[in-house]
């Protein structure tokens, strides 16, 4: 075969193949993303959940309507005090933070003091967004 040939063969050949690999990589993360985002589910409301339960304890015990309504103000009762208790730990969580970080800062050089506050800046952030996906708890 011509050098020249085999040359211009090799090329194309070269190029057949990173076109598709490149088709392939395109499609596959298009496919993975589309799987992926299809996954993520909106978390349903306090409400909708409590109505859900309530639902399937109606299903399930056969209450009758006057005892799914007390039912229902039990469950929300005992939700509103659940929440009382997270923001109650919540609040002594974060005393607890604060104060680790106050130590922190007091050995730190003054070098590292403005990316230690980048750090827990991007600490904090992250678990504010961790805290909307749990349904703002």
């Amino acid at each position: 075969m011509n050098p020249d040939i085999r040359k211009k063969a090799a090329i194309w050949l070269a190029l057949v193949f990173v076109l598709g690999t490149a088709t392939g990589g395109v499609f596959g993360y298009s496919l993975a993303r589309r799987s992926y985002a299809a996954t993520k589910t909106v978390m349903p409301s306090e409400a909708e959940r409590r109505a859900k339960k309530l639902a399937e304890m109606t299903q399930a015990i056969g209450l009758t309507p006057e005892q799914g309504q007390k039912a229902d103000g039990i469950i929300k009762g005992a939700q509103t005090e659940i929440h009382g208790i997270h923001e109650k730990s919540d609040a002594e969580v974060d005393v607890i933070r604060m104060r680790t970080r106050q130590e922190m800062r007091a050995f730190l050089t003054p070098d590292q003091l403005p990316k230690f506050e980048q750090f827990v800046q991007r600490l904090d952030e992250e678990r504010k967004k961790q805290k909307e996906a749990q349904g703002g708890r």
